[in-house]
């Protein structure tokens, strides 16, 4: 089941005896384990009939013992485990097995597992998905974020264009928390009936028209010396808003693009956004991009910023140098 599902299936009030909601993204399992926690119950009942526990701070002992027993003032009784990865899983397990052998009718017993995957591979795994649900909310990668965000946005029956999608992308990265906050923010003061544009992304999150991720990309691929330059001034200028990492994770991802496109061959733009994961009023700056960067160049720049990934991070820094100072290093020996 995907979330989406899962959360259609809370609100018609169709629940499985136990939720093992796991994965390297929080957003989803936060989402899911929230829908439970805050709508199966009225507020008066969940004094009597809801518990929220922490890994830390208990045991599948404690938890199968509290699914046990029934409700006292509703129809379910609800238990929400957090921080489920700081369980004792391996040796407890057996009372959770024993227990989903004829699980509680009126219980709902929902785990939320955080920052890494459950073992698909033990019989308790194998043993919820049979019973109830096992979801992996997995890390989305870059490509897959702008066409997540025109997706939330379709599920609230608003348009954004394209471009203020991938905006917000290369400037949010992959945090689905993060971007949910920012759409929330769009969604409040952007007019209905108006599809959010990239003016609507800069003057609401706060992105500088002119200096952004995007806008040094583009400036690369164009070998814009000068119009790059400004651009890493303005981030050595702002460092929180355009940490070092985060700008040259960005590139890195904007050139291992160019240098598939250059594989590509089918570079008619249909074929390019398929392939490169972007949209296709994109592919023509790929193509610019192609152009001035063969495939040794962009191999040869990818190392570069591989290089500098590093020292912004403090290895092989040599004497100690600012982020500043780094970023038009880097972007002189990307243009040189």
């Amino acid at each position: 089941m995907n979330a989406q599902s899962i959360l259609n299936d809370i609100k018609n009030r169709k629940y499985k005896p136990v939720y093992l909601l796991h994965g390297e993204e929080s957003h989803y399992i936060d989402v899911i384990s929230d829908a439970v926690e805050h709508t199966v119950l009225a507020e008066g009942q969940k004094g009597f009939d809801q518990t929220v526990l922490y890994g830390k701070e208990t045991d599948l002992i404690q938890i199968v013992s509290a699914a046990k027993r029934f409700p006292m003032m509703s129809d379910y009784q609800v238990i929400v485990v957090k921080e489920a990865q700081a369980l004792r899983w391996k040796g407890d397990d057996e009372f959770l097995l024993k227990y989903l052998e004829n699980p509680t009718p009126s219980t709902i017993l929902v785990f939320a597992y955080k920052h890494g995957k459950f073992d698909k591979r033990t019989k308790l795994y194998k043993v919820i998905e049979k019973v109830g649900v096992a979801f992996e909310s997995e890390k989305l990668y870059d490509n897959k974020v702008a066409a997540w965000i025109q997706e939330e946005l379709q599920r609230e029956r608003r348009k954004i264009h394209p471009q203020a999608a991938v905006l917000m992308a290369e400037y949010l990265g992959t945090d689905l928390s993060k971007i949910t906050n920012e759409l929330q923010k769009l969604l409040l003061n952007v007019p209905a009936d108006k599809d959010i544009t990239v003016l609507d992304v800069e003057q609401n999150i706060g992105i500088s028209k002119d200096f952004n991720v995007f806008e040094l990309n583009t400036a690369l691929g164009k070998r814009d010396m000068v119009k790059a330059i400004q651009i890493v001034d303005y981030f050595a200028a702002n460092p929180k808003s355009n940490p070092f990492v985060v700008v040259v994770a960005a590139l890195s991802g904007y050139f291992i693009k160019v240098l598939k496109y250059h594989y590509l061959s089918d570079k008619s733009s249909p074929a390019v956004a398929k392939e490169l994961g972007v949209h296709p009023f994109f592919t023509k700056d790929y193509d610019v991009a192609a152009r001035n960067f063969n495939r040794r160049k962009v191999f040869a720049v990818i190392s570069v910023l591989r290089e500098y990934d590093l020292k912004s991070k403090g290895l092989n820094l040599g004497l100690h140098t600012g982020d500043g100072d780094l970023m038009r290093e880097m972007v002189f020996k990307i243009l040189s």
